[in-house]
């Protein structure tokens, strides 16, 4: 059974946006939503699908109206149980320890965050590339990590996994949820992105598929987000199942239309 202040959280974002609910086995002190596009103020680009003035972009790097930003991040943050760590996302695989910061200033320029702490709001913004939601069996601690195909190669998993273990113990149970990202067939690279992931493992050939033209492939970063997780022991993923570029009534997308709002994949320790 939950507590009463998990319930209330996530069921507060839920009757005020639409959005997503992890499904997943984390425990019930772990709290999680992902925003859609829908549910703001936001409009044209940042809008809905039709450009209506109800978008949530949460994203203050875009190009949007800062006063809608400042809004919409606003109306996210009161349903919250405590304030937001944002970032700056670089495709990097920097990850941010969220609790161990105090009296810092600034965003903070990283691409994974992680807590121990019972409050605090982890993020990562998102429109194409992979959000991914993790913790462990007991919801001790928690991270997320924003998998762009950059930060995937060079080991943002990796590195936010180790800082996770690093506060657990290396026996630590890793549970982790895939987000709404660029699905295996929109995602079209070449072959230097190919080869960044199978010069270090022959098995991920198996995560890209011929494209249209030569030197052209199918990227699936789900799969390849799964391989990582896994040769890393963790053997519990959820999710991967949305793609933003084929939804535009849910989700933004920066390869489908280039300006573009950015959706918030959120993780939090219940207080």
């Amino acid at each position: 059974m939950k507590p009463a202040g998990a319930q209330s959280s996530v069921a507060r974002l839920r009757a005020a946006m639409p959005g997503i609910v992890p499904d997943w086995p984390a425990p019930a002190r772990v709290g999680a939503f992902v925003t859609t596009r829908l549910g703001g103020c936001s409009a044209g680009p940042y809008g809905d699908a039709s450009g209506r003035a109800v978008g949530l972009n949460l994203g203050d790097h875009v190009g949007d109206d800062p006063i809608h930003v400042a809004a919409n991040r606003a109306r996210v943050q009161a349903l919250l149980p405590a304030p937001i760590h944002w970032m700056e996302q670089v495709h990097g695989v920097t990850v941010h320890e969220a609790d161990r910061t105090a009296g810092a200033t600034g965003v903070p320029r990283a691409d994974a965050a992680i807590t121990s702490t019972a409050g605090a709001v982890l993020s990562i913004m998102t429109a194409d590339c992979l959000p991914i939601l993790l913790t462990d069996e007991q919801g001790a601690a928690i991270a997320c990590a924003h998998a762009g195909w950059r930060g995937l190669a060079g080991g943002v998993i990796e590195a936010s996994i180790d800082a996770l273990r690093g506060r657990l113990g290396a026996q630590a149970r890793l549970i982790a949820w895939l987000g709404p990202a660029i699905g295996p067939m929109a995602f079209e690279v070449g072959d230097e992105v190919r080869a960044a992931f199978c010069d270090q493992d022959t098995d991920a050939l198996n995560a890209f598929k011929p494209g249209l033209v030569a030197g052209k492939w199918w990227a699936d970063l789900y799969a390849l987000a799964r391989r990582r997780l896994q040769a890393r022991g963790v053997e519990q993923v959820s999710g991967g199942v949305c793609c933003t570029v084929s939804d535009p009534q849910r989700f933004y997308s920066h390869r489908r239309d280039r300006v573009s709002g950015r959706m918030a994949s959120l993780i939090w320790i219940e207080p």
